[in-house]
């Protein structure tokens, strides 16, 4: 009897040795995990498809190169309808259900509000994603805001620089009453005034407003050099079919700045030539001086996989930033060999990121620490025609000064025509 218990303690022993001995084997095929609730339906359902393939992407680049600390990735994503009561509860599920190792934020700052207690409470590292000024109050140290901005008056600094180079001394601040539209049209009207510029017509309207042509009207009687726009996509589309139908007036110098839409494939395509003239921000536009290393590849690959999933076959705007959430992702997790949220955010403070858009520094509140907002002017578009836009010459780069490839025509009118 003794002899056979001490045979079956040697085989727990054994047992028990081989278990300790495939558990690091075990655990090093668990994928990483990233989760992120984004908009697959509703008002922000365009972009949030567009910015989920290219992340899609980034994860599959990665995999196929053998994942990241010897594991696959594997993204975990849950539609949040566009709709900011929702995106509380998946970021809790996320985090106690699937589990994930790393969350990415919900594209942009109204879905992405909500989760920012959370985030804290938890003290979790966040990718956040085209947001504004959401830490500013809560000051964590482990959010970081993937966008060419740091604060609203990034997006207006360079409309208003154009309009003075080019004799403005008024502007008309049109903004839709919604909490994005308000701080870029508080951010145009700080510069302003420490331009001098005099604001001779400002109103908000209601975000279900569909009849421009009374404003439209008023800004033309008030003469203004500088037109400063902030809507969203049915307001931008409704505002240029004003224009069109009723003129802006000869005064006007510069008109555009942060009209949400024209960034999309879908939108700019049906505007085609009531968009020319505009003067707007996005976030990459194709040229020499924006040819980053790999951006090139990513949209040539981005764009054959955006006409298989039906969704924004161009992608200038959120996809090329998308990938390079996975980039800065893997860059500090192979640099840090870590998962651990604290060790990442130190890496990711303390280093430049090295992306598709280009090298990225973050500031203490984790926004960009050098803001590089490109503003385009659309030209010479022609109605209904995708392939366009890949041309040289449509989409003119006219801020800021490293990324220009070419000046502003001014006034408006002229650039219209």
């Amino acid at each position: 009897m003794k002899m056979f218990m001490r045979y079956c303690s040697f085989l727990g022993c054994a047992f028990a040795l081989a278990v300790g001995m495939l558990a690091p084997a075990a655990h090093a095929q668990q994928p990483i995990k990233i989760g992120m609730g984004i908009s697959q339906t509703g008002a922000l359902g365009g972009g949030g498809k567009s910015a989920l393939l290219a992340l899609h992407m980034w994860a599959d680049d990665v995999n196929a190169k053998g994942g990241l600390l010897g594991r696959k990735v594997e993204l975990v994503v849950y539609d949040d309808q566009s709709n900011p009561a929702t995106t509380p509860g998946i970021y809790t599920k996320l985090i106690d259900v699937d589990k994930v190792d790393l969350l990415i934020g919900p594209y942009a700052s109204v879905p992405t509000a909500p989760i920012m207690p959370l985030v804290k409470q938890r003290d979790l590292l966040l990718m956040s994603n085209f947001t504004f000024k959401l830490n500013r109050n809560l000051k964590h140290d482990k959010v970081f805001n993937n966008s060419p901005w740091s604060n609203e008056e990034d997006l207006a600094d360079g409309v208003l620089q154009i309009g003075r180079a080019a004799g403005a001394k008024t502007i008309a601040i049109l903004a839709a009453d919604q909490e994005f539209a308000q701080n870029l049209a508080n951010g145009a009207k700080s510069i302003a005034g420490r331009m001098g510029l005099k604001t001779v017509y400002e109103q908000n309207y209601p975000p279900s407003t569909v009849d421009f042509s009374a404003m439209i009207r008023a800004i033309r009687a008030a003469k203004p050099d500088i037109v400063y726009v902030c809507s969203y996509p049915n307001d931008s589309v409704a505002i240029l079919r004003a224009v069109k139908e009723i003129g802006i007036g000869d005064s006007v110098k510069v008109f555009g700045g942060g009209m949400v839409g024209l960034q999309f494939t879908p939108v700019i395509v049906g505007l085609g030539s009531l968009a020319n003239g505009v003067v707007n921000f996005t976030s990459y536009a194709p040229g020499k001086t924006m040819d980053f290393p790999g951006v090139r590849d990513f949209l040539d690959r981005y764009s054959k996989k955006a006409v298989a999933e039906n969704v924004d076959p161009l992608g200038y705007y959120l996809p090329p930033y998308s990938y390079a959430i996975g980039q800065m992702i893997a860059q500090a997790v192979t640099a840090t060999k870590s998962l651990n949220h604290k060790v990442l955010a130190e890496y990711l403070h303390k280093n430049e990121m090295q992306t598709i858009v280009g090298p990225i520094r973050f500031d203490a509140l984790g926004e960009r620490a050098k803001p590089a907002v490109p503003l385009v002017q659309f030209r010479s578009l022609v109605d209904k025609d995708v392939e366009q836009f890949r041309k040289p010459g449509r989409l003119v780069i006219v801020y800021p000064p490293q990324y220009k490839t070419g000046e502003a025509i001014v006034p408006f009118e002229k650039a219209r025509n």
